[in-house]
């Protein structure tokens, strides 16, 4: 995985509550024997209109929010199945973080294996950067996460707090199996010493 280290890009409000993974990848995109091409599924009923042209009112159709690199999110984001399509096509459309107040367990898991920041802030919070984030004149921002802060254009600056070892993960692009070679040697020298007061094993 890419290590994310510190992203500017423009950050698109998606403020519902309860928006679930059925809505974020539809399940007509789930067929697949790879994950090629979920970037056309993500948010398909929103993003197109029933004649397969893009949906103007959608803010990722939007001029000021195309190639976003943020969502900032309402409650519940990702909410519903554990589908994890659902975030190989954030990924594949470019979003790099998710910002809200709060994410469905296995939907911030997948975030976290896949590479996709989650930033969780107070409901308050969310709300007034939304706001900002609503007029595309104030919609650039920046994610710092070795500073653990999103930055705003008139030099505003949000804090944020997460999990070390989901931090750690992050900054150096390892998925749950590189995060668990970093301690190869400790895990052999486990083995060795459980199979020598073990020999029977």
């Amino acid at each position: 995985m890419q290590p994310f280290i510190q992203v500017c890009g423009k950050a698109a409000p998606m403020l519902a509550a309860n928006i679930d993974t059925d809505v974020i990848m539809p399940k007509q995109f789930l067929k697949g024997i790879d994950r090629t091409g979920l970037d056309r599924g993500l948010f398909f009923d929103l993003r197109f209109l029933p004649s397969g042209e893009p949906n103007p009112e959608f803010i990722l159709n939007q001029p000021g929010w195309q190639g976003a690199k943020f969502l900032v999110t309402g409650p519940n984001f990702g909410c519903g199945s554990s589908r994890e399509h659902a975030v190989w096509g954030l990924k594949q459309m470019g979003i790099q973080a998710l910002i809200g107040s709060s994410f469905a367990g296995i939907f911030y898991d997948n975030c976290q294996r896949n590479g996709v920041l989650t930033i969780v802030l107070e409901e308050v919070q969310v709300q007034a950067l939304g706001r900002i984030v609503s007029q595309a004149d104030s919609a650039q921002i920046t994610v710092d996460l070795p500073a653990q802060e999103i930055r705003l254009q008139d030099g505003r600056v949000m804090p944020f707090r997460i999990d070390e070892l989901r931090k750690d993960a992050l900054l150096l692009g390892l998925d749950a199996i590189g995060s668990t070679l970093q301690k190869r040697e400790q895990i052999l020298a486990f083995e060795q010493q459980h199979l020598a007061q073990n020999p029977w094993l």
